[in-house]
C-alpha cells in the first residue's frame, strides 16, 4: 500500500478508480481550465528573473486538459500572471498553446492586459496601447481574448468613465467577441476599486453599461469574486447570448448546475487540478444525472477551498504541488520561486483532500515524492 509519512501521522492512499476520458467535450456547458506554466527545473527561476519554462511540460499539460473535453484558459492567473511569468514569456506561451489548440481542436482563450509595462504610475493612453499590442498578440496567435483586469489601470482611472473609455476601445478593436474578466481583490489586492468603485454594486452598473453598449462583442464575462449570490444576480441580468462564466473556486458546482433561470459556464483554476473529475461530471450533466454530478464534484469542493484558502494568491501553488504528485509534471519548482508559497501543514492538508476526491491517479508515484518532499521540509 501507498503510505505518505504525513507530519501529523501516516496517510494511506487509496487505489480508487481510474477516471475515463470523456469521448466528446461538454455540451450542455463550456468549461474551460486556467492552466499553470512548468518551470524549468534547471533555470533560475528566482524571484524578479526572467520565466524560463519547460515547453514540453507545459504543453504536455494541456494536452491533458483537451483530452479530458475541457478548454483551455491560458496565460491567466493561474500562469502566474504577475507573479513571476515576464511577457516575453507569456506571448510565446500564447503562441505555442493556441498553435497546439489548432492541432487538436481545442478550445482555447487567453489572456489581455498590461504587464509588459515598468510597475508603477503610467498615463491612461500607453496602459490602452499595452493592451492593445497584447490583444493583437492574442487574436494573431488564434486564441479567443480574455480581457484581464490590469494593476496599471486601477491605478491609473480616476472614474467609471476611464475604464468604459479603454475597454471601449478594446472591443472597437477586436475582430471578434471578447470574455472580459472581473478578478477580486483576494485573488490581487493592487485591484481595489476596479471598475470605478470599491462598491461591488456600482461597479457592476458600469461593467453591465459596457456589456450593453456592445453585447455582439462580448462572448462573455469570468467573475472571479467568491460571491456565489453576486454571481447569480449579475447572470440574471446580462443580455441574452452573453455567458457568465464562472470563476468562483469555492461555489462552482451550484453555479454550474444553475436553477430555473440560467447557470454559469465555467472558466476556472480548479479545474487544472481536478480535470478528470472535473469531465465526469459534466458528462453526468449532459446526460441529465444531477445526483451523479453532484456526488462527484462534493469531494473536490474542499480541496478547491483548501487551495484557494487566504492568501488566496498563492494557490497556483497548490496547482503546482497537485500536478507534481499527479505525475504531469518530474519536479516541484515553480518561476519566481513561487514553491515557497505554502506552509507544510499546507501540502499535507492538500495530500488528504486530493485522496479522498480521487484525484492522484499513481498512489505510489504520490506518495514517492510527497515522502520525498516532507523528509527535506519536516526533517
Amino acid at each position: 500500500m501507498a503510505t505518505v509519512n504525513l507530519p501529523s501521522g501516516p496517510l494511506t492512499l487509496a487505489d480508487r478508480r481510474r477516471w475515463e476520458n470523456p469521448k466528446t467535450p461538454p455540451s450542455t456547458r463550456l468549461a474551460y481550465a486556467a492552466a499553470h506554466v512548468v518551470a524549468d527545473p534547471a533555470a533560475p527561476n528566482a524571484p524578479g528573473a526572467p520565466a524560463v519554462l519547460d515547453w514540453a511540460a507545459t504543453l504536455a499539460f494541456r494536452h491533458h486538459l483537451w483530452s479530458h473535453g475541457l478548454g483551455v484558459a491560458e496565460a491567466m492567473d493561474t500562469a502566474q500572471r504577475g507573479m513571476g511569468l515576464d511577457y516575453a514569456a507569456t506571448r510565446e506561451l500564447i503562441r505555442r498553446s493556441a498553435a497546439e489548440a489548432a492541432s487538436v481542436g481545442g478550445r482555447i482563450v487567453a489572456g489581455v492586459a498590461t504587464d509588459q509595462l515598468t510597475p508603477g504610475a503610467v498615463p491612461l493612453d500607453r496602459i490602452a496601447s499595452a493592451y492593445r499590442e497584447q490583444l493583437a498578440d492574442v487574436l494573431t496567435a488564434g486564441a479567443v481574448p480574455v480581457l484581464m483586469c490590469s494593476r496599471h489601470l486601477a491605478a491609473a482611472a480616476r472614474d467609471a468613465d476611464d475604464y468604459l473609455s479603454v475597454y471601449r476601445s478594446l472591443l472597437e478593436l477586436s475582430d471578434q467577441p471578447v470574455v472580459l474578466h472581473w478578478l477580486g481583490t483576494a485573488f490581487d489586492p493592487a485591484l481595489e476599486g476596479y471598475w470605478g468603485s470599491s462598491d461591488v454594486d456600482k461597479a457592476t452598473e458600469t461593467v453591465l453599461e459596457l456589456i450593453n453598449g456592445n453585447p455582439a462583442k462580448v462572448d462573455g464575462i469570468k467573475i472571479s469574486l467568491l460571491d456565489a449570490e453576486h454571481e447569480i444576480r449579475l447572470r440574471r441580468r446580462l443580455p441574452a447570448g452573453v455567458r457568465l462564466y464562472t470563476g468562483d473556486d469555492f461555489n462552482y458546482p451550484e453555479l454550474i448546475r444553475g436553477d430555473d433561470q440560467g447557470h454559469s459556464d465555467a472558466l476556472l483554476g480548479i479545474f487544472a487540478a481536478i480535470a478528470p473529475a472535473a469531465a465526469a461530471a459534466f458528462a453526468a450533466l449532459d446526460r441529465g444525472d444531477l445526483d451523479e454530478y453532484d456526488r462527484i464534484f462534493a469531494p473536490t469542493v474542499p480541496l478547491s477551498r483548501h487551495i484557494f484558502e487566504k492568501p488566496t494568491f498563492y494557490y497556483k501553488t497548490g496547482i503546482v504541488f497537485l500536478a507534481w504528485l499527479a505525475g504531469h509534471q518530474s519536479h516541484f519548482t515553480m518561476v519566481g520561486g513561487l514553491q515557497s508559497g505554502r506552509s507544510v501543514p499546507h501540502f499535507a492538508r492538500l495530500i488528504e483532500l486530493a485522496d479522498a476526491a480521487g484525484l492522484l491517479p499513481d498512489p505510489d508515484l504520490a506518495a514517492h515524492r510527497a515522502n520525498r518532499f516532507f523528509e527535506v521540509m519536516a526533517g
